[in-house]
């Protein structure tokens, strides 16, 4: 008996783990369905009394395809609904913006263009004033600026003190693109070449 429970709780393990045979999981159908099942056992019982009663009831080879069907039917239903009531969200907030815009467009045809003033000193005025405020603005932003300059006279030794190390570097970088062609026969023409460098 001891043998037996150890063979049936390894079967039990590899047929949980995905990795059981065809043949193993008849076993356990068959020492479940026998009634001579130990106590330990007991709670798989009833799982796999269910399973054999589905694997007899139905008897219809086509229950895997009857039920992707199903499936297939009620996604296809849920995702109509959901489409049709975007298509009537977005139709009726279309109206709505229709309706609106030709309100709007109706009541500027009814009311003339007027002028903003009836004086025009007092337009000149109020122009002359918007301007000021502007030109108040444009100042103060560009007190800012100042510091820019400041900066500039500040790092013009540092350019200076650089710029030795800046022309030796472009020296060697056009070396390096014109490499120096050297004639062991006329000397002269070699000092030519590389005092032009």
């Amino acid at each position: 008996m001891k043998m037996e429970t150890n063979k049936i709780a390894k079967l039990l393990q590899t047929y949980f783990n995905g990795e059981s045979s065809v043949e193993e999981e008849r076993a356990l159908e068959n020492y479940f369905r026998s009634g001579n099942v130990a106590s330990e056992f007991q709670e798989y019982a009833a799982f796999f009394n269910g399973i054999s009663e589905l694997a007899n009831v139905s008897g219809d080879q086509n229950i895997e395809e009857e039920i992707m069907d199903f499936i297939l039917e009620n996604e296809n239903r849920e995702k109509t609904r959901y489409r049709w009531l975007w298509q009537t969200v977005t139709g009726i907030a279309a109206s709505v913006i229709i309706i609106l815009g030709g309100f709007l467009f109706y009541q500027q045809q009814q009311k003339p263009f007027e002028d903003t003033f009836k004086n025009p000193d007092e337009a000149y005025a109020y122009a002359e004033q918007t301007m000021q405020f502007i030109s108040e603005k444009y100042a103060k932003g560009l007190t800012g600026l100042s510091n820019f300059e400041k900066l500039q006279k500040v790092n013009q030794p540092i350019q200076k003190a650089t710029a030795p190390v800046i022309e030796f570097y472009n020296a060697i970088e056009k070396m390096e693109n014109n490499p120096v062609q050297i004639n062991p026969e006329n000397p002269e023409e070699n000092k030519k070449s590389t005092d032009s460098i």
